[in-house]
């Protein structure tokens, strides 16, 4: 493996591509640490950290938040949005493609109408951009609810707090530029790549914070901070990896026959293939849509309780509280998951379009006619597979809820080393680990993940 490494800087092409994808984000690493001069830094910290003392209080909400967003929030930095703005625009794009037929007609115009739909998705995240920072700001100032403001007190007012809401615009346009340009001149998909970073930035302390103890308290067996305890969870954390990569890279492959086709004395076709589906054909997108949804319960509810003291709505508060995962939440969040997951799919994966494409290039699926059976066909696979997928991501979904109960870990801890964040990050090291590939195999070199024999 480490010859295999050494090949990938003796490939010019493909060694100018690797540093300059990780120059790039190492200045997003710098990046992510510059706070606003405005803000009260110290008063900040110890908010959140007041905040965060409460069960499903809005620090912890905003970690969880951070974690999918590449952002630093919470330390309110230039890059506080993170990514996640230009993400929502191009999601809204993406289903609007589906119900919209002026956006719709340009997906299908090629190059031309992808320039041009990336062109709106950038003016939609700067607007998006401006909002959010705005009401970020306004919190800040308000100190969340408290009266005691967050902004240092000559800087308190309407000049600073745009001055602050342009930058953090700016912060995030900036990281739109970066992801464009690794995905241009780098490898790998940037926008991606900026959310793995910033998962894998928070691990080493996560890790710590399960380790810590044990150097103070000694490794007992028996205790929290035992040695048996900790085995545990490290062969919980690679059996899930293992479980996520076999799912991942899991496909159905439907078997398709190619039509004979003579010319004089020559046959062609009439060749055997087979047409992979993904079972995890939605990725981690159901996981992330199905949480944020999940907030606005929280938001919602708890500002009601704030504001009546029946206490219908106290209890409905406590059941949505992203960091308790009662039997309300966890249910609301399996059902949400499957929801996105077949949305999803039907709007990635069109069965008539597959069923004419294969008409076109004379292929077809043994036992079954080219056309509307082919497709029937399709979408009745794609219903069975999406339904294995979608109890998968809940798995994954509900194992740091899991880990959390069982083995007594925080469950910001647990996230990062079960659930959405491994699944991100094994999903983009995938992706990477493919696209090098396809530069080795093309100079014949053998791939990362193959055998030289």
């Amino acid at each position: 493996m480490l010859g295999k490494l050494l090949v990938l800087f003796k490939i010019p092409e493909l060694r100018r591509k690797i540093v300059l994808t990780l120059g790039l984000l190492a200045i997003y690493r710098m990046g992510f640490w510059i706070a606003l001069p405005f803000v009260n830094q110290a008063q900040l910290a110890k908010t959140l950290t007041d905040l965060q003392s409460q069960e499903g209080g809005i620090g912890q909400v905003m970690q969880v938040i951070s974690l999918f967003s590449a952002s630093n929030i919470g330390q309110s930095t230039i890059f506080g949005l993170g990514i996640m703005p230009y993400i929502s625009a191009s999601i809204i794009f993406q289903l609007m493609g589906t119900v919209y037929p002026p956006l719709e007609r340009l997906q299908k115009e090629g190059e031309a109408g992808r320039k041009k739909i990336n062109e709106y998705t950038r003016y939609a995240t700067v607007v998006i951009c401006l909002v959010q920072s705005y009401f970020w700001i306004s919190t800040l100032s308000g100190g969340f609810g408290s009266g005691t403001s967050l902004i240092l007190e000559k800087y308190d007012n309407f000049y600073f707090h745009l001055v602050a809401t342009i930058t953090m615009t700016t912060g995030t346009v900036f990281l739109m530029w970066i992801g464009e340009q690794i995905d241009a001149y780098g490898i790998g998909n940037g926008i991606s790549l900026l959310i793995m970073a910033g998962i894998l930035a928070r691990m080493p302390q996560a890790g710590w914070s399960l380790i810590e103890p044990a150097f103070e308290k000694g490794i007992a067996l028996g205790t929290d901070t035992g040695i048996d305890r900790l085995l545990i969870l490290a062969l919980v954390f690679v059996f899930v990896v293992v479980w996520v990569i076999a799912i991942t890279q899991g496909q159905r492959r439907i078997p398709i026959q190619s039509a004979k086709h003579v010319r004089g004395r020559k046959v062609s076709g009439g060749q055997r293939q087979s047409l992979p589906l993904r079972v995890n054909q939605a990725g981690v997108m159901p996981i992330i849509f199905a949480s944020s949804l999940l907030m606005f319960p929280y938001f919602l509810f708890h500002a009601i309780s704030q504001w009546s003291s029946w206490p219908f709505w106290a209890m409905l508060d406590e059941a949505f509280q992203p960091m308790s995962r009662g039997f309300i939440y966890t249910m609301s969040y399996v059902v949400l998951i499957y929801f996105f997951c077949y949305f999803w799919t039907a709007i990635t994966f069109n069965p008539k379009d597959m069923a004419e494409n294969l008409k076109d290039y004379g292929s077809f699926i043994p036992g079954y006619r080219p056309g509307a059976r082919t497709a029937a066909y399709l979408e009745q696979v794609m219903v069975r597979i999406t339904y294995v997928g979608a109890a998968f991501l809940s798995i994954v979904a509900i194992i740091p809820t899991l880990v959390s109960t069982w083995l007594g870990v925080d469950f910001l801890v647990a996230s990062f080393y079960g659930g959405t964040g491994l699944l991100i990050v094994v999903s983009v090291v995938l992706d990477l680990v493919n696209k090098i590939d396809s530069h080795l195999v093309m100079r014949n070199y053998s791939g990362l993940l193959e055998s030289d024999l």
